[in-house]
């Protein structure tokens, strides 16, 4: 008796050095990435969902009759965007450097077009194109044009990434610039942070000398004050950030433009540890303006509280992780550099969105990825994601570990007619 127990407990004690083991071996994986990629991203989506749900009910019953008239829309984008990741994750290495000029220069002909009388504005930025019935953001086309377009050039120019007027500054110029020239003529100044923040984070991942960075933040810092100083808006929304006296119960500005980013802390803080519950938000009842938009987090930290918004931030830190290990176990110069390009943008992207929330950033308006509702946000960046995807298959050992997966299940399989059960 006493030696079957200590057998058992034998047996038991070298479980967990077998399970520690295979996690490690797991995490090791050559398909690690692969899952991990996807499934935060499919959690992000799905909880989006969930979120644009609850907080689109109230706007959408008194603009459409139906509570789910947002939802519904927001669902068919997710679907499309499905597909579209699905397509993207199945391509190779090679077809995307094939494509990756076509990209760029049809992303720029679309931004282009934004200037003519198809396009239009919504919010004070002319950013929109009107196809018929169907209305898109070529920027946010632009910036997988810019990425794949931007990869391709600096892998070309990979033996010249020492000079700075022989690879550097043609990649900013006319490249980087044209595109932000066109984006700034829409008045898209979120739009063009984040450009030229997934462009830092290319020239970064290319191996560029660091000293060169000082010099290119301090450009780019100037011009984001002279685009601020050009509207008399974002100084606004600039000054009421530095001096948030102003936004005092009863001041002049607390029911204009302070409105927006008072309510979304009134949110935060109701929300508390755990939220008012889902479905509970007050702030949505007209108090708040864009609730399942570009302040949609403030609904997440409204409804399910602090943990809540800690749970959006641990996937970003996934989404993350997965993008470091991506480019750092490929050797592909043009997938590492194009991946940081991805990575930065989505990351920066949510970072601008949440400091607008909490209070960190001025409001910019940019959506939250994966989280916001809006049909051309979500679709990019699960095509975006999709190339990230068919990265990831290409890490070295995935292809022949992928191929392999049936006859293991197959050897599974086989084996469990041996496993009886105790009551048999």
């Amino acid at each position: 008796m006493s030696s079957t127990t200590a057998g058992g407990s034998g047996r038991t004690g070298l479980r967990w050095p077998a399970r520690v083991q295979a996690w490690r071996e797991s995490l090791e994986s050559p398909l690690t990435t692969y899952y991990l990629l996807l499934g935060v991203v499919s959690l992000l989506v799905g909880f989006g969902l969930v979120m644009v749900l609850s907080a689109s009910m109230i706007v959408s019953l008194r603009e459409n009759d139906s509570s789910f008239a947002i939802f519904l829309k927001q669902a068919g984008f997710a679907a499309v965007g499905a597909l579209a990741m699905w397509w993207a994750a199945r391509r190779s290495v090679t077809f995307w450097r094939r494509v990756a000029v076509p990209a760029f220069v049809v992303s720029l002909v679309l931004l282009a077009l934004v200037l003519t009388p198809l396009g239009f504005g919504f919010q004070g930025n002319r950013n929109w194109l009107g196809l018929g019935p169907v209305s898109i953001q070529p920027s946010e086309i632009a910036k997988i044009g810019l990425v794949l377009g931007g990869a391709l050039f600096l892998e070309r120019k990979r033996e010249l990434l020492g000079s700075l007027m022989h690879a550097v500054v043609p990649f900013l110029v006319p490249g980087v610039a044209v595109v932000l020239l066109l984006v700034m003529l829409g008045h898209d100044l979120g739009t063009a942070m984040v450009i030229c923040g997934l462009a830092v984070a290319m020239l970064f991942a290319a191996g560029v000398r660091l000293r060169w960075f000082a010099l290119g933040i301090g450009a780019l810092v100037g011009l984001g004050l002279l685009a601020a100083q050009l509207s008399a808006n974002r100084m606004q929304r600039i000054g009421i950030w530095l001096s948030p006296e102003q936004c005092a119960p009863g001041s002049q500005l607390y029911y204009d433009i302070c409105r927006q980013p008072m309510h979304g802390r009134y949110a935060l803080a109701d929300g508390g540890w755990f939220g008012v519950s889902l479905g509970g938000s007050r702030e949505k009842w007209g108090w708040l303006s864009e609730p399942y938009n570009d302040f949609i987090f403030a609904i997440i930290g409204e409804e399910l509280g602090l943990l809540g918004t800690f749970a959006i931030l641990g996937l970003l830190a996934g989404f993350a992780l997965a993008g470091m290990r991506l480019v750092n176990r490929i050797d592909d110069f043009f997938v590492r550099v194009a991946t940081a390009g991805i990575v930065a943008w989505i990351l920066l992207q949510a970072t601008i969105n949440i400091g607008a929330v909490i209070g960190m950033l001025p409001v910019i308006g940019v959506p939250l990825p994966f989280v916001s509702a809006g049909g051309s946000s979500l679709v990019t960046t699960m095509v975006a994601v999709g190339i990230l995807l068919s990265f990831a298959r290409h890490e070295p050992g995935a292809a022949e570990l992928a191929a392999s997966r049936p006859s293991r299940l197959a050897g599974m399989a086989r084996r469990l007619p041996l496993r009886r059960s105790s009551s048999s």
